[in-house]
């Protein structure tokens, strides 16, 4: 039916409200069984309200000068400083900026793959987020989609066998920093083993880091993920585990590489280095003040608290009969795909005969216990 907003008449001031509010209500309802992506509902940023009151916009690079004056570019520039130093990288030697989320990112580092190394292959497993292949398509760089093994990680045989044919080409490399379906974590220094084998001095190594780039900085024990690992860029989202209200990330690279891409805008006075231009001022302000709130200790018990829900539910999937398991340093729990009604009521996302959950901080061990009993329930019925 036509209403009035859609054919361009004024609604009431009633009816505008009463249509949000049933929206409201139905988002809410929606996040009490949400176990099946990794976005964070558990966060308050009220304080950032009146902000919203102001067209803020961090248009351009957020380490020059720029002519808009109504920016968040100091709050974005320690948001970069933090990231770098979690990503084990000199801030003074990083760049970065905030981004709309991981799709974004992995564009922007594999741009500035394709402008340092215009003829070079580029290399992705079948695993990889489904952004990759269709930034690749848009940047018009020849690729080669790799094999995954059965846990999700990368087929390293494949690669170094795709590598060996193309080994007059420079290499990109997209590697898997938690793998999306299944929270697999590429070997980064095995890979570069395999550049080093056949010869290929010019590469560069993306990584994705979606998921646990907030996970393994606060670990006792992480798999190698970061810049001292061998990378030449990342991505991390925000609205996962730091949690946001709105899709967002960081993207960061080596302060060199971006000089290949920037050029002087004088109608906004600032250096163009960004993909989108006028970028959003306010998603810096939400992750600036999930960092001064936390600090690192309260990043850790949030990552622990995530991690031991993970194993939680991973001990009550088995001990009812559910085949489940998870990777070393992951909140994604792998198990069958379960009936039609219990994957649709907790929103989870599939792949073939399996799905999977990830326990966000908002996921509780009662959603966990309630989500098992429901699946088990099908199985005895079936």
């Amino acid at each position: 039916m036509t209403t009035n907003a859609t054919a361009g008449t004024a609604l009431p001031e009633c009816e505008i409200q009463e249509r949000l509010n049933r929206l409201l209500c139905d988002i809410h309802a929606a996040t009490r069984q949400q176990v099946g992506y990794p976005v964070n509902q558990d966060f308050n940023y009220s304080a950032l309200l009146p902000f919203l009151d102001y067209s803020i916009n961090n248009v351009g690079d957020p380490f020059h000068p720029s002519n808009y004056w109504s920016n968040t570019h100091a709050f974005e520039r320690e948001v970069i400083a933090r990231f770098a130093s979690l990503m084990r990288i000199d801030p003074a030697d990083a760049w970065g900026y905030v981004t709309s989320g991981g799709t974004e990112g992995n564009m922007y580092g594999l741009y500035l793959a394709r402008e340092l190394f215009p003829n070079a292959m580029f290399y992705f497993s079948e695993e990889t987020h489904y952004s990759v292949l269709k930034n690749v398509r848009v940047l018009n760089a020849r690729h080669i989609m790799i094999r995954r093994q059965e846990n999700g990680e990368i087929d390293y045989d494949d690669l170094e066998a795709m590598i060996r044919v193309n080994r007059d080409l420079p290499a990109v490399i997209m590697a898997n920093v938690g793998t999306t379906m299944r929270g697999a974590i590429d070997n980064i220094p095995r890979i570069r083993d395999i550049l080093r084998d056949q010869a290929v001095t010019s590469h560069y190594i993306r990584a994705d880091a979606a998921l646990s780039g907030m996970i393994l900085p606060f670990v006792g024990d992480p798999q190698p993920y970061g810049f001292d690992a061998g990378i030449d860029s990342v991505s991390i989202s925000g609205h996962k585990m730091i949690g946001a209200p709105l899709p967002c990330g960081v993207v960061l690279t080596r302060r060199p590489y971006v000089e290949r891409v920037g050029r002087a805008i004088e109608y906004v006075g600032v250096e163009d280095t960004t993909l989108s231009g006028s970028r959003n001022a306010f998603t810096p302000l939400l992750l600036w003040h999930a960092f001064a709130r936390y600090g690192d200790a309260g990043f850790r018990k949030l990552v622990a608290g995530a991690l031991d829900t993970a194993e939680y539910a991973v001990g009550q999937f088995n001990e009812r009969g559910i085949p489940a398991w998870r990777h070393k340093n992951s909140v994604t729990v792998v198990f069958p795909r379960p009936a039609p009604e219990v994957f649709r009521k907790w929103q989870m996302a599939p792949e073939g005969d399996i799905t999977h959950i990830i326990t966000m901080p908002h996921v509780t061990r009662q959603m966990i216990d309630d989500l098992v009993n429901d699946c088990a329930a099908r199985e005895l019925s079936s």
